[in-house]
C-alpha cells in the first residue's frame, strides 16, 4: 500500500490540475447530490470551509444553506493551541482575514463562535477517502483533534462529518490510526457514499 504522503501528493496534484470551470461544474453536481440528503436538509447549524489547493468549491452549498435559513460556520484556527479548530458564524458580508496558512477565515467575534459539539453537520475537506469512511487530510490533524470526542461517544454523535470530494479521490483502502475520526458519509460529483447511519441512535 502506498504511503499516506505519496497518496496525498498524487491526489493533491490531480485536484489542482482541474480547471476552474471543471471544478465548478463538479461542485455544482456535488451540491445537488448533497442537497437531496436528509442529513443536510434537517441540519440547522452547518460548518463549511473556504476552498484552497483545488478543494471542492463550497460556495453553491453555502448559498443554498443561507437560502434555506440555516446558520453557516467556518473553521478558525485556535490561537496558542496545537492544531485545533473553533467555528465562527459566516454570513454575507462577514469580514475575513487570512490565517497562517493563507486561508481566509472570519475575524473572531466571541459571541459568534461555537464549540464543535454545537454543530449539526460539518462539511469537511479531504484529500482522499476509502469505502470504510477513513479520511486522508492534509496531514495537520485539525479535524481529528477537534472532533476526537466523537470516538468516545456511543450515543448522540454530533455533529455528523460529511466529506466533500471529487470521485477520483476515492481510494481502495486507507490505513487507519486510533485517533482517526471516521466520516459519516462523503458526497462526490458522482454520488453519495454513506458509511454510518444518518441519525443519532
Amino acid at each position: 500500500m502506498p504511503a499516506r504522503s505519496d497518496q496525498r501528493k498524487l491526489l493533491r496534484a490531480r485536484r489542482r490540475a482541474l480547471t476552474d470551470s471543471e471544478r465548478l461544474e463538479r461542485s455544482v453536481l456535488l451540491c445537488s447530490e448533497l442537497a437531496r440528503q436528509p442529513l443536510f436538509r434537517t441540519s440547522k447549524r452547518i460548518a463549511a470551509y473556504l476552498p484552497a489547493d483545488g478543494e471542492v468549491e463550497t460556495a453553491p452549498l453555502i448559498e443554498l444553506a443561507w437560502r434555506m435559513g440555516k446558520q453557516v460556520y467556518l473553521p478558525v484556527l485556535v490561537p496558542y493551541s496545537a492544531n485545533r479548530l473553533w467555528f465562527a458564524r459566516y454570513q454575507p458580508g462577514t469580514q475575513l482575514v487570512k490565517n497562517r496558512f493563507g486561508i481566509a477565515e472570519p475575524e473572531i467575534v466571541h459571541r459568534q463562535r461555537i464549540k464543535p459539539q454545537a454543530l449539526d453537520l460539518v462539511l469537511a475537506p479531504l484529500v482522499g477517502f476509502d469505502h470504510h469512511g477513513h479520511r486522508l487530510g492534509m496531514g495537520g490533524g485539525f479535524y481529528d483533534r477537534s472532533f476526537a470526542y466523537l470516538l468516545h461517544r456511543k450515543y448522540w454523535r454530533r455533529p455528523h462529518l460529511i466529506g466533500l470530494a471529487y470521485d477520483f479521490q476515492q481510494l481502495p483502502r486507507l490505513p487507519s490510526q486510533p485517533w482517526d475520526v471516521p466520516l459519516t458519509a462523503v458526497a462526490t460529483d458522482s454520488g453519495w457514499h454513506l458509511f454510518q447511519k444518518g441519525k443519532s441512535e
